[in-house]
């Protein structure tokens, strides 16, 4: 049963509704959609809510890839010089006692941008433990270490992805990943945090969401500010709609049951990457300008954030020239230049 819904969540879906447009239907790829509100075009008209929530467009952002041990800043720099433009979120994951922001982090932060940070606070621990008070002392060394270095609005998930660690054991159901949620989220409020906007990630993949926990994984209005998932693209996905569409086979896609279970939140893809076909070398670039073309048909969707890395079946987004261009096209897409990035 949900929660009732605090004036923040009312605001939140005012700002949504105000500046979205009604998507097509779940079936309809290429419907056409309905004008936004707010002229994309109109300089001075976009702004961001509390909830950094765009008031039209959405934000474009990057998950980039450090695993050679190039730094944080490099990666970033890098990335932005292939596709043409700067990032309003860059995404950073951060396990256990690890302190954040870094200074790379904010380094990052103050050119410009949003972070995203995804933090699993206790990978030794259930989420029952967690929700019990077990890393308290955890959790408020990192309060102090943000309210004391740290006063700019950003993104925060906590424990992405839970569904593939929900078990039947004691303290691993997916009632247990709610309560924890809320611990942290409202341990860290209580201690002075109050700029981290909260996402719940899920992976949104249909072997979970047919499950009969799954409804009993989200912890509530009040602690959730966004709800994101992360879709890839593989071998049955050729276009965006069908990113989309992806997940819930026989029901509507992942974005639309978002849309019908909290139409007053705003969505992200949180990790989304198109991964390379065999013998299909147009397949990123058909992708990406299919991006380009339906984008508009998510009108709930605030926020994207690409992973470039070459894991996962390599998802760098300029492994050929053809894909590079077409994804700095879409980077430049009004729905992505609306908004300008929050000073604080």
């Amino acid at each position: 049963m949900r929660r009732t819904v605090g004036l923040a969540v009312l605001i939140i879906g005012a700002s949504v509704t105000a500046c979205t447009a009604a998507s097509g239907a779940p079936g309809d790829r290429d419907a056409k959609p309905r004008a936004p509100s707010v002229d994309l075009r109109t300089p001075g008209t976009c702004v961001a809510t509390e909830r950094l929530i765009p008031t039209c467009g959405a934000w474009w952002g990057i998950a980039p890839d450090t695993s050679s041990g190039t730094t944080l800043r490099r990666a970033v720099e890098s990335a932005e010089r292939r596709m043409g433009r700067r990032a309003d979120i860059v995404h950073v994951t951060h396990r256990g006692a690890e302190p954040f922001p870094t200074k790379q982090e904010r380094q990052v932060a103050a050119g410009g941008r949003l972070l995203l940070i995804s933090w699993k606070p206790a990978p030794d621990r259930t989420w029952a433990e967690v929700a019990g008070g077990a890393i308290d002392r955890r959790i408020d060394r990192l309060a102090a270490h943000i309210t004391r270095t740290f006063p700019h609005r950003f993104f925060l998930a906590i424990d992405a992805r839970p569904e593939g660690e929900v078990r039947q054991a004691p303290g691993r159901s997916a009632a247990d990943y709610a309560a924890m949620f809320r611990h942290v989220v409202n341990r860290l409020r209580e201690r002075g945090v109050r700029n981290a906007v909260t996402v719940l990630t899920y992976t949104g993949a249909p072997g979970w969401t047919a499950k009969p926990w799954f409804e009993r994984l989200y912890p509530g209005d009040d602690v959730v500010d966004w709800v994101a998932f992360t879709p890839y693209a593989g071998e049955r996905v050729t276009d965006f709609a069908g990113l989309m569409a992806a997940a819930r086979p026989g029901r509507p896609g992942f974005y639309h049951w978002l849309q019908e279970r909290f139409p007053a939140k705003p969505i992200m893809l949180a990790e989304w990457g198109v991964a390379e076909r065999p013998g299909a070398p147009r397949h990123k670039r058909d992708v990406f300008a299919s991006a380009d073309r339906q984008i508009t048909h998510y009108p709930q969707l605030k926020a994207l954030i690409y992973a470039d890395s070459p894991a996962r079946g390599d998802t760098r987004f300029d492994t050929t020239p053809a894909a590079g261009r077409a994804f700095a096209r879409l980077a430049r897409n009004p729905r992505f230049t609306a908004t300008r990035v929050p000073a604080g």
